[in-house]
C-alpha cells in the first residue's frame, strides 16, 4: 500500500501554518512506523515530494488530508474529485458542514465536527527547540560602519538554525511594536542570547543575565567597546576586526552555561 499525504501545505493558496507542518510530519512518522510507503504533496513555497495535480491517482491506495479546516469549497472539491478512486482519510480536520449533510471521507478522524471533538494531534508532536536570539541593530550614524556590521550579522544568523527576534530599542518610532522601556527590557530578558550593535542592547541584555555578542560599529571601537571592556564582558568586537570565524565561536560560547553565568555575574 502507498499513501499520499496532503494538507494545506499542498496548495499555493493554502496559507499553511506551523501546526499544519507539525501534523504532517507526525503522520509521516506514524506511516513509517507501520511500514507504509508514502509521498507528500507540496506546493510553493514548500519544496520536494510531489504535486498532487500531476501525480497519477492510481499510484495510491490511500489519500490522507491532514490538519486544518475542510469545507465544501472549490479547492477541496478539486482535490476530492481527483482522488475519488482512493480511500480518503481525513485526519485532524475541522469540519464546518454538519456531517449528516456532507462528509466526503471514507474514514474521518476529525479534530472537531458536528458530531465529535478531539485534541489536536500536534499535542503529540515532538521536535527539538532552537535558540531564541534577539537581534538589536542600530541605524546608520556618522563614523559608524553599520552596513558592514549588519552584513556580518546576517551571515551569522543565516548559518544557524535559530529563531531570530528583532528588537528595536527606539521609542520615538519603534519598528517592533514596543512602546515602553519595560516592554523592551522584558523582551530582551527572555532571549537565550543577543546580537547587537546598540549600546543599550548590550546593557539591557547583560543587566538581565543574557549573553550578548556586542559589535561596535565604529572602527577601532567607541562607546560599546569601552562599556564592555569596563564591565568585563569579553564577547565584544569592533566592526573593522570582525571575522566570520570569530562570530561563530562567539555564538557557540554565548549559548553555554558558562556564558550565562558570566552574564548573570554582571547583572
Amino acid at each position: 500500500m502507498k499513501a499520499l499525504i496532503a494538507g494545506w501545505f499542498s496548495f499555493k493558496e493554502g496559507h499553511a501554518t506551523a501546526g499544519d507542518i507539525l501534523a504532517r510530519d507526525l503522520v509521516c512518522q506514524w506511516l513509517e512506523h507501520i511500514g507504509w510507503t508514502y509521498d507528500v504533496a507540496v506546493a510553493p513555497p514548500f519544496t520536494g515530494d510531489v504535486d498532487w495535480r500531476s501525480v497519477d491517482p492510481r499510484s495510491y491506495s490511500h489519500v490522507l488530508f491532514v490538519c486544518g479546516p475542510f469545507e465544501k469549497k472549490p479547492l477541496e472539491s478539486e482535490f476530492l474529485k481527483r482522488f475519488t478512486k482512493c480511500r480518503l482519510i481525513g485526519l485532524n480536520l475541522s469540519m464546518f458542514e454538519p456531517l449528516h449533510a456532507w462528509n466526503p471521507f471514507d474514514l474521518l478522524l476529525e479534530r472537531d465536527s458536528s458530531g465529535h471533538a478531539a485534541p489536536d494531534i500536534v499535542f503529540n508532536s515532538r521536535q527539538a527547540l532552537v535558540p531564541v536570539v534577539g537581534v538589536c541593530l542600530v541605524e546608520n550614524y556618522e563614523k559608524a560602519l553599520v552596513d558592514d556590521a549588519n552584513t556580518s550579522i546576517q551571515r551569522l544568523l543565516a548559518s544557524r538554525h535559530i529563531a531570530a527576534v528583532h528588537i528595536d530599542t527606539r521609542l520615538d518610532m519603534n519598528s517592533t511594536h514596543l512602546h515602553s522601556p519595560a516592554e523592551i527590557e522584558s523582551f530582551i530578558a527572555r532571549m537565550d542570547m543577543m546580537v547587537t550593535t546598540r549600546l543599550h542592547g548590550t546593557v539591557l541584555a547583560l543587566k538581565n543575565g543574557v549573553p550578548v555578542i556586542a559589535i561596535d560599529p565604529v572602527a577601532g571601537g567607541h562607546k560599546i567597546k569601552r562599556q564592555a571592556d569596563l564591565i568585563g564582558w569579553p564577547i565584544v568586537f569592533t566592526v573593522d576586526a570582525l571575522t566570520d570565524n570569530a562570530l561563530q565561536e562567539a555564538f557557540d560560547y554565548c549559548l553555554t552555561g558558562e556564558a550565562r553565568e558570566k552574564a548573570k555575574g554582571l547583572s
